[in-house]
């Protein structure tokens, strides 16, 4: 067996990708920023050389163009994941699990979906989430409100919400991310939202200012996020050093019967925990639980029912705190 991480697709020749493919069984992309990216050249690639596939995309344009090339991959009889890192990706199938268990469990309907998300500092992925942060505040953000497709100001709507153990109360704002429109869509809730938020608590204020001062054109412009990137990087690493990099996740399911549902995630380390909800998401399509196409990981042909359990198992590893249907 033989898997690629590739660090460097979006500057590689497509040529060049096809050669990365070849005699290994699948290819994980993780080369992001993914955002203002016109195309899914690993994927093609990995189509053609006819090789398994899964990325941790967080962008909703991408991971719906990546959605197109679902009728290749089942011409091609080849398997495909996106957005399947830890958010979205992990928190996509603990969505899936509370829903499951609600229809099953309960007399009502699941009608209101919300995922909040915390990391402090960069959760030492440094620039690479800075960029991908700075990206998405140029992005309108799009939600979903007793079915109606809503746009929203982002890093706006700040809600205080409790982590629970290890963590606390942490402020998470409004973003556009690609799990909303997906399990809207998917899993038929009629109301969803997701939120982030990080710490020291003026890097929540330095984003909303952005989003207020700046013009969204140039927050979606990759050169020019690059370069405050570069700018900002030095001071970003200094408070990485005492901020720490824990991550925390926490969806949360209500039901037209009053049910309320709750699954939370935290680890230490960030850089840690997504490698051991991608790895999660590659033992899966290994192991033969995901059908030919390209899936979102909340979808019965990405990840199988029966597979949900021990895939939320293997991603939880190292946490310090995980519970679902709380």
């Amino acid at each position: 067996m033989g898997i690629i991480i590739d660090m460097h697709a979006e500057a590689l020749h497509n040529y060049s990708l096809r050669l990365l493919s070849v005699d290994v069984d699948l290819v994980v992309h993780a080369a992001g920023p993914f955002q203002q990216a016109e195309k899914c050249t690993v994927l093609e690639a990995a189509l053609e050389t006819k090789t398994a596939y899964v990325d941790v995309c967080d962008d909703t344009a991408y991971s719906q163009r990546a959605k197109s090339f679902k009728n290749s991959a089942i011409a091609a009889n080849i398997p495909a994941i996106t957005t399947g890192g830890i958010y979205p990706g992990v928190s996509n199938v603990m969505a899936a699990e509370l829903v499951r268990a609600a229809r099953s469990e309960s007399k009502g309907t699941p009608e209101r979906l919300r995922f909040y998300y915390y990391t402090a500092g960069t959760g030492g992925a440094g620039p690479t989430i800075l960029a991908t942060s700075f990206l998405l505040l140029g992005e309108e953000v799009v939600a979903f409100n007793k079915g109606e497709k809503i746009k929203l100001k982002p890093y706006s709507g700040m809600l205080e919400i409790d982590f629970g153990k290890g963590i606390g109360k942490k402020d998470v704002y409004l973003l556009n991310l690609p799990e909303v429109r997906s399990t809207h869509e998917v899993l038929g809730v009629p109301t969803v939202s997701a939120r982030f938020g990080t710490s020291p608590f003026f890097w929540n204020w330095g984003m909303a200012i952005m989003t207020s001062l700046l013009p969204p054109e140039l927050l979606r412009d990759r050169s020019k996020v690059q370069q405050m990137v570069e700018l900002f990087d030095p001071v970003v690493r200094q408070v990485d050093s005492f901020a720490g990099e824990c991550v925390s996740m926490r969806v949360d399911l209500e039901c037209s019967d009053g049910r309320n549902t709750v699954g939370i995630f935290s680890h230490k380390r960030l850089s840690v925990s997504v490698g051991y909800a991608a790895a999660a998401f590659v033992m899966a399509i290994l192991e033969g639980s995901t059908k030919p196409g390209v899936w979102f990981p909340e979808e019965n042909e990405g990840i199988a029912i029966e597979a949900r359990e021990l895939l939320l198992e293997r991603a939880a590893q190292g946490t310090f705190n995980f519970v679902m249907n709380k």
